[in-house]
């Protein structure tokens, strides 16, 4: 996906700080039938392996993610737009960030559990050649929806582009 260019140049991705958390509550509220609380937020990123990403546009943060650092891979524990914001090219933004931390030597893979329900977040991670490998059967405590478990390995991607030689 493009980004739209009347907003690329203002689109700002930012570790997240405590400040974002009202704007990130009602982004998780609008996008979520089962959405995560100040507390789900709190105990997550106190966790030393555990990271926040924003995207912001004009001050107002428009997005955000929440990611685990494991040794191999990167999971993705949280992550969405605002729904003014959507098919602008923003998620796609941040998930380019989150793939430019991947390195064959350490970190090559990338993580996520998407709800059987969520096609468009499916559809989303398959245009950026995550695929699915699993089914997690049971997997929401809220419910008992499936999930899919989706991966982005870097080598695959990285494999796919033409090189160019030297010469």
């Amino acid at each position: 996906m493009k980004l739209d260019t009347t907003t690329d140049s203002a689109i700002h991705v930012r570790w997240m700080i405590r400040r974002d958390m009202p704007e990130v509550l009602e982004i998780e509220q609008q996008a979520f039938e089962f959405p995560w609380s100040d507390e789900d937020f709190t105990r997550c990123l106190r966790q030393r392996n555990c990271i926040g990403m924003v995207a912001e546009i004009a001050d107002s943060v428009v997005a955000f993610m929440i990611y685990e650092l494991h040794r191999t891979r990167l999971h993705v524990l949280n992550f969405a737009v605002a729904r003014s914001h959507r098919r602008l090219g923003i998620g796609t933004l941040m998930m380019e960030k989150l793939v430019g931390k991947l390195t064959p030597e350490r970190r090559c893979q990338i993580a996520l559990e998407v709800r059987e329900t969520n096609l468009p977040a499916q559809l989303f991670f398959r245009s950026l050649d995550f695929r699915a490998t699993s089914v997690l059967r049971d997997f929401y405590q809220d419910t008992t929806e499936d999930a899919y478990l989706m991966q982005y390995t870097w080598h695959e991607a990285a494999a796919a582009v033409p090189r160019r030689m030297a010469g």
